[in-house]
């Protein structure tokens, strides 16, 4: 929470900054959504968050590869720039990043869903009849409520998200996740062996 504040201090500063110089701000990061400088150089990532930004919609090319603006470029450090900026935004550096959140709230996880009883009680009952089901109207049965119950979270959370209530959208994507393992083992089931 302080890191997240601080870096938000730091957004509006660098804001009031670029304000002072004469330079409006740039869009706002898609992460976070704090104010960036403006920039269409090389990639920028948000000073807060660190999320890499998306280019320009129509970036300075020279100014990106850190060239002089002229026909005769020099091959060795357009080369160099270009291989800098491939290790600076390669997905390798991001593949252990913390997954994205939105306006603070982290996505769901399976365990996430402060599963009440009666709802560990359903999806344990469901998983029964799958374990014990060896006909096809009994496996019919189950996919016919397990497609019932995800379109009613569906509706739960579309609402959620609607009145901008994020802790119980995650709440119910948690349970949802519950009802895709379930929806996994049923087609497992209905495979031939």
């Amino acid at each position: 929470m302080r890191a997240a504040l601080r870096a938000r201090l730091g957004w509006a500063r660098l804001a009031l900054r670029g304000a002072a110089l004469g330079r409006a701000p740039g869009p706002p990061c898609w992460s976070c959504g704090a104010p960036l400088p403006s920039s269409d150089g090389p990639p920028h990532f948000c000073p807060g968050c660190q999320a890499l930004q998306p280019p320009a919609p129509r970036p300075d090319l020279f100014r990106l590869m850190d060239c002089d603006r002229s026909f005769r470029v020099d091959p060795g450090q357009l080369q160099r720039r270009f291989r800098s900026l491939q290790r600076a935004v390669h997905p390798d550096r991001f593949g252990q990043r913390p997954p994205l959140e939105l306006s603070g709230v982290e996505p769901a996880k399976e365990t996430d869903c402060d599963a009440d009883s009666a709802f560990l009680m359903e999806i344990m009952e469901i998983n029964e009849k799958l374990a014990e089901s060896k006909n096809k109207n009994n496996l019919e049965e189950v996919e016919t409520s397990i497609k019932v119950k995800q379109e009613e979270l569906t509706r739960e959370v579309t609402a959620a998200f609607e009145r901008d209530d994020l802790q119980e959208a995650k709440k119910l994507l948690g349970k949802m996740k519950y009802f895709a393992n379930l929806e996994d083992k049923l087609k497992a089931k209905k495979v031939p062996s």
